[in-house]
This record gives structure tokens, C-alpha cells and sequence, in this order.
């Protein structure tokens, strides 16, 4: 006896309508999540791009320019190729990000008194950012001209701060400097510009 083939059932329109409705949306939503993964993607690589080339973001470790930065500030750099003096900027010294303030540009002349008291080719410097004056760590020798393609450099903070007075440091070389210190983003009480 020949078993009888029993006809397929065909499913109603309703059912093929939804069946296709949801494959269209699964489509869509894959196509969004996609897209949105792109596009958070490509935001991350230009952060990190601008960051990295424009403004990089630096947190203050030590107290060397206290009272104008602290511990901990979060300070936005610019990337730039000209600096004048009284500029705060970060350079590159043994592995780490050094913060300091420029004193002198090549070729001028830095003589510092024993109370702290600094001279540029022979003029007094007005420095309105320092609490404080000292003589610091000093081995170098007074009055130092600054080389060619050089910055003299100083930490607002003289007394604990080593900076171009020791040959440790010395003058920085322009392809050590990370940045100009911009802005201050934190802490939130002291958000703002950086001015000299």
C-alpha cells in the first residue's frame, strides 16, 4: 500500500508579512549597530589623533610650578612651534613630561642673584606668578647665555624645582617640547585659561 503524501500547508499572508517585516528589521538594526560602531570607531581614532598631535591632555605630577599648577591639575597643551618667555611648557626629559616656565630664548643672557632675583640680558624679569623667590639648584655657570636652539627654563616653585640652573636639565631642546600649557581643565574650581 502506497503511503498518501500529505500537502504541505501553505502559511496565510499575515504570517509571510510578519516573517518578512522582521527580517527587514533584523537587516536594519545590524546596519545601525554597524554603523554606529564605525562612526564610534573613526571618533575614538580622531581624539586620539588630535590629542596626540595638537592638544595632548597632561595631569601634574609634583609640585615644581606650585602656586600656578598643582598636583594633580589636568592641564591641555597646544602644539606649537614658537614660545616667548613666561609661556608654561611641557617637554620630554628621561622618559617623563617635565612642566616648566621659559625664562630666556637662545642667544639671551640669564643671571641670577643669591635671593632668587632673575635678569635677562641685564633687564630684571617681572615674574607676577611667584610667590616666592630662591637661588634653587644652580651648578651652572652665572651669567649663562642660552644656546642656539635652546629655552631656558624655570619651575614657579624655585626652591624645589630643577629645571635649566642644573646642567641635570639644561636649556631645552625644541624637539623635547611636548607643548604650550593652555587650559586647565581640572579641578573644576580652577577650569580655565593658563596666562603668563
Amino acid at each position: 500500500m502506497k503511503k498518501r503524501k500529505t500537502p504541505l500547508e501553505m502559511p496565510d499572508r499575515a504570517l509571510i508579512e510578519q516573517e518578512l517585516r522582521r527580517e527587514r528589521h533584523g537587516k536594519k538594526f545590524g546596519m545601525a549597530v554597524r554603523s554606529t560602531v564605525y562612526t564610534l570607531i573613526t571618533v575614538a581614532a580622531v581624539a586620539v589623533l588630535v590629542a596626540t598631535l595638537w592638544l595632548p591632555v597632561l595631569q601634574i605630577y609634583g609640585n615644581s610650578m606650585t602656586p600656578t599648577l598643582e598636583n594633580g591639575d589636568i592641564i591641555v597643551s597646544l602644539k606649537e612651534g614658537s614660545f616667548a618667555p613666561g609661556d608654561m611648557v611641557a617637554f620630554y626629559y628621561n622618559n617623563k613630561i617635565l612642566v616648566k616656565r621659559v625664562i630666556a630664548l637662545e642667544g639671551q643672557w640669564v643671571d641670577i642673584k643669591d635671593d632668587g632675583t632673575v635678569y635677562v640680558d641685564e633687564e630684571l624679569l617681572h615674574e607676577p606668578y611667584l610667590t616666592e623667590k630662591a637661588f634653587g639648584e644652580c651648578d651652572i655657570e652665572l651669567p649663562f647665555q642660552v644656546p642656539e636652539g635652546r629655552l631656558f627654563v624655570m619651575g614657579d616653585h624655585r626652591s624645589i624645582s630643577i629645571d635649566s640652573r642644573s646642567t641635570t636639565v639644561g636649556c631645552v631642546g625644541e624637539e623635547q617640547i611636548v607643548g604650550r600649557m593652555a587650559f586647565r581643565l581640572w579641578p573644576l574650581d580652577r577650569f580655565g585659561g593658563l596666562t603668563k
